[in-house]
């Protein structure tokens, strides 16, 4: 007979990350609390730790995306009048080389 995994949430992921980041228990006592193995509860802790390291080194990234999302849109620009001027051409072109 097959054992169903056991799916938790986000929230339930960082509530165990949180614990286990805030060493007031061992991994053992997590680990019966929430019933999760302790290598999922470090690799948990790990991703949690990385992604606060991620929130405060790309500050500068999220305040210059206004400008990419303006250079985006300015490319999408010239590329829609390139592409009406190629079309343009391409009937001209076949007018005179009949």
């Amino acid at each position: 007979m097959s054992v169903k995994r056991m799916s938790f949430s986000a929230a339930e992921k960082l509530r165990v990350a949180v614990e286990a980041i805030k060493g007031e228990m061992t991994m053992a006592e997590i680990s019966a609390k929430y019933f999760v193995h302790a290598t999922q509860i470090s690799k948990w802790k790990k991703q949690a730790l990385d992604y606060m390291l991620a929130s405060f080194t790309d500050k500068l990234k999220l305040h210059d995306n206004s400008s990419h999302d303006k250079e985006l849109a300015e490319l999408y620009q010239q590329i829609g009048q390139l592409k009406v001027e190629n079309d343009f051409l391409k009937k001209k072109c076949n007018l005179f080389s009949r």
